[in-house]
Formats: structure tokens, C-alpha cells, sequence
């Protein structure tokens, strides 16, 4: 199996749960899941991860696999450890240096959690379920847009005539998001609900637009300037913006996470936990400021935009719409510009359209306040190389975090 790059001594550092799942153990777990279905690993290579602040790991592998029938087929894989098992998933048992650790594991599409993707991942069931809601006149072609196992996952279906996106969710998920987009419908460009099922799926619109990432990473023409995002969150109706539960953090509150994140990162590199105590004490230290509670995106970076000639035609992922502070959501979307600087091959219009923006912010909230939040932005999105495991994951790493540590220093901005 090949696992992500790492020296040994690092791997022998990880959590039971990363050593097995990353290790060539998971082959072992692999073939005693399969077995009773007459399937054999030929191949299991690890695509992608996710780690919780405690050690439980998700983790993604794509996987040949040869079946006692003579045939031979490419799987998408997943097994997952700790709290976040499904129900219905193969559990077994397997041991990393000494330790036993408790696995969930499945095949795709057969997400126990999420149990629509079993028909919405198949283009010929699709087309049966959604022309029977009359969203469809012919054959849909599918392509995954995104998954997340026992989470969520994005399908997108298309024909000469329809564009459709299929937002697969747990089921007991799915009013709360309807009903979140019936609130913004109307108020901000967030795409109608055309269907929902019981077992987990949205049916969204595809919208027009240009999503703002292309206009970033190119010449820049058509960018919304300050105002144009101002009047966008400051159109997100008040019915939106729910309470957050005692004990959790405000939508896009970076900083009350920056904890956690700091954690995860020491577990898969622990050679920078000290840097990391000590950036999380500056940004704890930092003063937050007074801010009134308003509706919230949560989630708001370019990615989540589409543009045409400097109007937001569309806002996406509204699921982390809530109560908090507009200043919070101004430093995510000023954090993800901070990275694009930094891995774009034609950085020069990020860099332009950042410091634009983060003008226009600092003439609203003092740097001291702002400066933080970036960076803890910035330290959040220190977990990605790791979670798309790159192969030079530890180096990209090292460098987010000390970005992270140059946002949170006094004196910037």
C-alpha cells in the first residue's frame, strides 16, 4: 500500500488509529471486509483523511480488488474509527503496535449514513427518481462534486437540457436544510429547492455565474468589490440566523477553534507542537473585540460565490448559515485570498483583490481584532495538505502555519 510520505519515526508518533488505517495493517482489515463477498485487495492506496482532535480517523482509499469469480474491479473505500461509525457499517477490529482499535468500514456507494447515495451515484436510478419529481427529460450524466464518508456528498446531473445538483445528507438532515434555503430564497442568491426525498437528497439548481475562485485565479475582471459584499451579507434575513447551541462555537468563529485544530495538527506533526502552543496562546490572547450578533454565512470564501460583471449571482453552502459575527466572515473569505497567494501559479490578482478587501475591513474593525482571526483561518486551513494527503504534505503544512504565525504577529496590516 502506499501511505502518505512520512519517515517512520513520525508514523510510530501517530494516533492507533492513523498508524492503522495508514499502514499496511489496513490491507489485513481490508481483506477480512471483503472476503465474505468473495473480494481480495490487489491494490489500496490512501486518497484522503480526517482527523479529530482525540485520534479517530476517517480515511478514503482507492483500491483494486480481485473477486473469486474471476473478475477485477476499481473500488472507492472507506473506514472511519471512534464516535462517527455509522450504523450498518462492517465493524471490525484491528491492532497498530499493541493497541486495538475499532473500525467502521464500507464500500461506495453504500455509505450507511447516507443511504440515498446508493441510488443518486447510479445515472440510470437518477434519472428514474428525478424524472419521476419531472426534473428530468432524458438521460443524466453524473460527476461527483465532492464527499465527505458518513457526512455528505455532492452529485452533479446533467443533459443537453438540465443541470442539477444532488446534495446528499443524513436524512435526518434534510428538513433543517430546506428550511434554511427557504428562508434565504429571495433575500440573498441562494439556488431553490426543487426537491428533497426522505432518505437524504436535496435537488438543487445549477446556477449561473462564474464562481469566483476562476476570476481570482486569472485576470480579475468582473471581481465584486467591498460594497457589492457588504450588501450580500448584510442581506442574509434575521429568520436565518439561528441560535447556536450552549457549548458550541459561533458559525465561522475560527478562533474558537483554533484549539482543535492546533490539536489535530500536533497528532500528525508533532515536531511543531510547540510553535503551535504558542501561536494558539496569541490568538487566545488577543482581544475579540466588541461585535453584535447578525446572520451569518459561516463558510464564506470565494469558492462559495458566483460572479457575473461584479454582481454575487449565487451563494452556496448556506448549511453553516447562523448567528455571528460579520467580522468572522469577512477573515475567512480574507484567509482563503491569504492562501490562494501563496498557491496559485498567478498570484499577482489575489494579491490585488486581498489587500482590496482587507482595506475596506480595516476601515470597519481595528487590525488587532481582524489580524487574529485571519490567522486563525489560516492555522485552520493547516489541516488540507494533510487531508488531501499530498506528498509533500509536511513541507505545505510547516508553511500554512507560518503564514498563520506572521497574520497573528503584531504589526501586520
Amino acid at each position: 500500500m502506499i501511505a502518505p510520505p512520512a519517515p517512520p519515526e513520525l508514523r510510530r508518533a501517530w494516533p492507533p488509529a492513523l498508524r492503522l488505517l495508514l499502514g499496511e495493517d489496513a490491507v489485513d482489515l481490508w481483506d477480512a471486509a471483503l472476503s465474505p463477498a468473495g473480494g481480495r485487495l490487489t491494490r489500496l492506496r490512501p486518497t484522503g483523511t480526517s482527523v479529530q482532535p482525540g485520534g479517530a480517523a476517517t480515511v478514503q482509499y482507492a483500491a483494486e480488488v480481485a473477486w473469486t469469480d474471476g473478475r477485477r474491479s476499481r473500488e472507492s473505500l472507506a473506514a472511519t474509527t471512534g464516535a462517527r461509525i455509522p450504523e450498518g457499517a462492517t465493524v471490525l477490529e484491528g491492532g497498530s503496535d499493541g493497541e486495538v482499535v475499532r473500525v467502521g468500514l464500507w464500500r461506495w456507494p453504500l455509505d450507511p449514513a447516507l443511504p440515498a447515495l446508493a441510488w443518486a451515484s447510479r445515472a440510470g436510478a437518477t434519472t428514474d427518481r428525478l424524472g419521476a419529481l419531472g426534473l428530468a427529460d432524458g438521460p443524466l450524466r453524473l460527476r461527483l462534486r465532492a464527499y465527505r464518508p458518513g457526512r455528505r456528498a455532492v452529485i452533479e446531473a446533467t443533459s443537453p437540457t438540465v443541470s442539477t445538483f444532488l446534495k446528499v445528507v443524513r436524512p435526518v438532515a434534510v428538513g433543517r436544510l430546506v428550511e434554511r434555503h427557504a428562508v434565504l430564497d429571495g433575500a440573498v442568491p441562494v439556488p431553490p429547492v426543487l426537491a428533497s426525498t426522505d432518505d437524504g437528497v436535496v435537488v438543487l439548481p445549477g446556477l449561473a455565474g462564474t464562481p469566483m475562485r476562476d476570476l481570482v485565479a486569472g485576470d480579475g475582471a468582473g471581481l465584486p468589490d467591498a460594497a457589492t459584499i457588504d450588501a450580500l451579507l448584510d442581506a442574509l434575513p434575521e429568520a436565518a440566523a439561528l441560535v447556536v447551541p450552549a457549548g458550541r462555537s459561533r458559525p465561522g468563529d475560527a478562533r474558537g477553534r483554533v484549539r482543535a485544530h492546533a490539536a489535530v495538527l500536533g497528532l500528525v506533526a508533532p515536531e511543531l507542537r510547540p510553535r503551535l502552543d504558542r501561536l494558539v496562546a496569541v490568538l487566545e490572547d488577543a482581544d475579540p473585540g466588541e461585535h453584535e450578533e447578525v446572520p451569518v454565512h459561516g463558510d464564506f470564501y470565494e469558492s462559495q460565490l458566483l460572479v457575473d460583471g461584479g454582481r454575487v449571482v449565487g451563494l452556496l453552502d448556506v448549511d453553516t448559515v447562523g448567528r455571528g459575527h460579520r467580522i468572522d466572515d469577512w477573515a475567512t473569505l480574507l484567509g482563503h485570498l491569504v492562501l490562494l497567494e501563496t498557491i496559485l501559479p498567478a498570484p499577482a490578482t489575489a494579491v490585488r483583490y486581498r489587500a482590496e478587501l482587507q482595506e475596506a475591513a480595516l476601515r470597519r474593525w481595528p487590525a488587532a481584532q481582524l489580524r487574529p482571526r485571519i490567522a486563525a483561518v489560516l492555522l485552520g486551513l493547516a489541516t488540507g495538505p494533510f487531508r488531501v494527503l499530498q506528498g509533500d504534505w509536511a513541507a505545505r503544512t510547516a508553511a500554512r502555519i507560518a503564514a498563520a504565525e506572521e497574520w497573528a504577529a503584531p504589526g501586520r496590516g
